[in-house]
């Protein structure tokens, strides 16, 4: 089993993510090593092991160095990072990103600088997106096979029926895809919530076009531990304290 250590600062011995990687490749880059660890991106990776703050079974590491099992890798050096996470209430109508003539993207709504948002809500959709400048995050948040829950609030146009609710919960298929199981929950005839655990592409949506139950409203309200609250629309928050810290342990950061 792999070995890695950082003085000033404690790390975990080995992912499973990463110990799946070296034994189906026979061995992994050291930068992808150290970003399957949570310790940086590939990217920051590369310059650590630049400055010479990484060792492999005691001998520096150069860039395209491989970890194999058995390896004990270690950073010589305390890593100072300045990561910054914020929830962000997104209204209807903003672009998550990339947006096309005259729309108006969250970046240029909100006016941080130096974040991306984690993820999409779609133009017609509102509530709580996640901006940082950890690039870490992307794939464990985002990714089908990490289990992150995420809850919204569904205004419908007509009422619920509860065999509408029963059938989302179950799973259902949608044109090539299966939905994992879901909760939700009734709120009253034409608002119910929907937790989710993966992130289909406009799954919520679909899921209701399935049944004939048209959407009025759609918002999330909660990605984890991290709660959209009292936030105003267009607002934003510093995620810190307790909360980063519990956010980052779901993540295993």
């Amino acid at each position: 089993m792999q070995n890695i250590r950082q003085k000033n600062t404690h790390l975990s011995t080995q992912t499973n993510k990463a110990k799946e990687s070296i034994e189906n490749a026979g061995g992994i880059r050291i930068n992808k090593y150290l970003a399957l660890q949570g310790v940086s991106t590939r990217r920051d990776a590369d310059k650590l092991i630049a400055a010479g703050k990484v060792t492999i079974n005691g001998k520096r590491a150069i860039l395209g160095d491989k970890v194999i099992e058995g390896d004990k890798v270690e950073i010589t050096k305390k890593i100072k990072n300045n990561f910054v996470y914020y929830a962000y209430n997104k209204p209807r109508g903003i672009i998550t990103h990339s947006p096309q003539k005259d729309e108006k993207d969250i970046l240029t709504s909100v006016g941080l600088k130096g974040v991306f948002p984690v993820g999409r809500l779609d133009k017609d959709s509102e509530g709580l997106i996640i901006l940082t400048n950890d690039g870490r995050i992307t794939d464990r948040l985002l990714n089908p096979k990490y289990d992150h829950d995420k809850e919204y609030f569904v205004k419908t146009r007509i009422p619920i029926k509860d065999f509408q609710l029963k059938v989302m919960e179950k799973g259902m298929d949608l044109e090539g895809i299966t939905t994992a199981p879901c909760k939700t929950k009734f709120i009253n005839e034409n608002t119910f919530s929907i937790t989710l655990s993966e992130g289909q592409k406009h799954q919520i949506r679909r899921m209701c076009d399935a049944l004939t139950l048209p959407i009025e409203n759609l918002k999330r309200i909660r990605v984890m531990n991290i709660k959209l609250g009292s936030l105003k629309s267009n607002e934003f928050r510093k995620i810190e304290g307790e909360e980063l810290k519990e956010f980052l342990k779901l993540l295993s950061l």
